[in-house]
C-alpha cells in the first residue's frame, strides 16, 4: 500500500484539465527559486509560464507516451518498449523521423499512477473519436495517448504542401477510441476552432496545430494570379477543404505582422 502527500493535496499544485485517465495538473508558482532567479520566476507567473504535467491514473488500462517522458510511478504499472522486434523498430525509427516524435513510444499497464515529466507548454486532452476518423496533428505535438489509439502516417498531397505550407511532407494521425494527450505553443483559451461542412478554410502559415483527417489539405497561391498575390502581399496558403475540424493557435511567436506590413508612417505636419 502507498500513502499519496504532499501531491493530491497540494496547495501550489492543482488538477486543471480532465479528460478520461489522464489529469493536467499545473503548478501556480515556481518555489524553488534562489535569488538570482526570483525576478524571473515573478514574471513567469505573471505571464502564465507555469510548469504543466500529466497524471495518468491507471486502472487496468494502458497508455503510451513519448520516451522519456515519465517521472514516476507507483502501484502494480508495468511498463514495455512498444518495441516487437528489429524490423518494427526500424519502422518506428522512421516514423519518429518523419513525425518529429519518439521512435518507440513505451507502453504503461496495470493499476496505479504515472506522473510525466514537467513542462512549460500548454497541456490540451483531446477525445479522439470526437474528431470521426482521426486527428492529423502537427509535427512535435504528441505526448501521450490511451494503448488502443492507432498511429499512422499521413502523407502530404504533393511535395509543393511540403515546400510551402510549412508542415512537413509527413504528419502523425491518431485515430480509434480514447484519450490523447498534446503540447500546444498556446493555452486551449486562444485556440481558434473551426467546423467546416463541405466548405474551404485558408490560413497565411503553419498556425494549425491539428485537424480531421477527412479533410484535404493542400497549398495554393492566395489569389488566382501571381501578380495580385505579389500585390496583396500574401502568397502561398495553406487549404483545409472538406468537412472536419481544424484547431488553429493564432499567437504562434513570429507570426505577427512586422513593421514592412504596418501601416504608412505619415510625414508629421507643422
Amino acid at each position: 500500500m502507498i500513502t499519496y502527500n504532499n501531491i493530491f493535496n497540494n496547495p501550489n499544485v492543482k488538477c486543471v484539465a480532465q479528460g478520461g485517465q489522464y489529469f493536467i495538473y499545473e503548478h501556480t508558482e515556481d518555489l524553488s527559486v534562489s535569488p538570482s532567479s526570483a525576478t524571473t520566476a515573478y514574471f513567469m507567473k505573471e505571464m502564465n509560464v507555469k510548469k504543466r504535467q500529466v497524471l495518468v491514473q491507471l486502472n487496468n488500462s494502458a497508455t503510451k507516451i513519448q520516451a522519456g517522458a515519465m517521472q514516476w510511478m507507483a502501484g502494480n504499472v508495468n511498463m514495455e518498449s512498444g518495441v516487437t522486434g528489429v524490423g518494427n523498430f526500424l519502422g518506428k525509427m522512421v516514423k519518429g523521423a518523419v513525425t518529429g516524435e519518439s521512435a518507440a513510444k513505451p507502453i504503461y499497464s496495470g493499476q496505479g499512477y504515472l506522473m510525466l515529466e514537467p513542462t512549460y507548454s500548454f497541456l490540451l486532452v483531446e477525445d479522439v473519436a470526437a474528431w470521426g476518423a482521426g486527428v492529423v496533428l502537427d509535427d512535435g505535438l504528441f505526448l501521450c495517448c490511451d494503448a488502443n489509439i492507432k498511429e499512422s502516417i499521413v502523407k502530404r498531397n504533393s511535395m509543393t504542401s511540403a515546400m510551402f505550407g510549412g508542415e512537413g511532407l509527413f504528419n502523425l494521425c491518431l485515430s480509434g477510441q480514447g484519450y490523447c494527450v498534446l503540447e500546444s505553443p498556446v493555452p486551449r483559451e486562444e485556440l481558434f476552432e473551426f467546423n467546416l461542412e463541405n466548405d474551404v478554410l485558408k490560413i497565411d502559415g503553419n498556425m494549425a496545430i491539428a485537424w480531421s483527417s477527412t479533410l484535404e489539405f493542400t497549398v495554393e497561391k492566395a489569389t488566382k494570379s501571381l501578380l495580385g498575390s505579389a500585390v496583396a502581399k500574401e502568397g502561398f496558403v495553406n487549404v483545409y477543404r472538406g468537412t472536419g475540424k481544424v484547431l488553429m493557435a493564432p499567437t504562434i511567436p513570429g507570426t505577427g505582422m512586422g513593421t514592412m506590413n504596418g501601416p504608412e508612417q505619415t510625414s508629421a505636419t507643422k
